[in-house]
């Protein structure tokens, strides 16, 4: 299940001008890679993660998952691709605050259809146990730390069985040391499962982490390191 950028471009209006987001990003990522898209905010790693996860398209430029061109997809496609290959963690948990951890976690199959409420609720339970947060399936999301919000984004992003996790920011609201149990715990889950994770970050302890690091500065990739 490999990505790949071809000559990517993206490009924002700003009033009645156009700024160049991403500047001609090519890169590969294979099945199981475990990669950092690292650099300072503003340098277009949400941007890449946006184009990488169908919720934009390149200006130029091909992006393709398992051989298949996103931006040829048709939008019924495109939603089969995010709910079968695709689990997305955002910085800002985007729990919705209405519904209990099993229910947020839930979401997504309920989305995807095809399961019976046991078989949801098998698979949920083993995840909520997998981040640790099994005795709190119940609880609505304000009653959790930042941290254990974090654990629900990831098991909500993983409960569809993706073969890619994109993850934006994912410790940026964490402490050090909470982030570095997050950032611990996708990577166990990547040599467990095989999953290819792509996340941006610009704290260095996160980065350290990583197998690969790619580098982005304006746009651009400056660097890209395998471990």
């Amino acid at each position: 299940m490999s990505v790949v950028l071809d000559q990517v471009v993206k490009d924002y209006p700003l009033g009645s001008s156009m700024v160049r987001a991403l500047h001609s990003i090519s890169l590969r990522i294979e099945e199981g890679e475990f990669t950092t898209i690292a650099g300072p905010s503003g340098c277009g790693k949400s941007t890449l993660l946006n184009l990488i996860g169908c919720m934009d398209v390149a200006t130029e430029g091909h992006v393709s998952i398992e051989g298949k061109e996103t931006g040829l997809l048709t939008d019924k496609e495109q939603t089969h691709l995010r709910l079968n290959t695709l689990g997305f963690i955002f910085q800002s948990f985007n729990l919705v605050p209405v519904l209990s951890v099993f229910q947020n976690v839930e979401l997504p199959l309920l989305l995807k259809g095809g399961m019976t409420a046991a078989q949801r609720a098998e698979r949920v339970n083993a995840l909520l146990d997998q981040v640790g947060l099994g005795a709190k399936a119940k609880n609505r999301s304000h009653e959790l730390s930042g941290g254990q919000r974090q654990r629900v984004a990831i098991a909500r992003a993983l409960v569809t069985l993706p073969k890619i996790v994109l993850a934006d920011e994912p410790t940026a609201n964490l402490d050090s040391e909470t982030g570095k149990t997050i950032i611990e715990l996708m990577r166990s889950l990547n040599e467990k499962q095989k999953t290819t994770f792509i996340f941006s970050s610009h704290d260095p302890k996160v980065i350290e982490h990583a197998r690969r690091i790619v580098r982005l500065q304006d746009g651009r990739v400056i660097e890209d390191v395998r471990k």
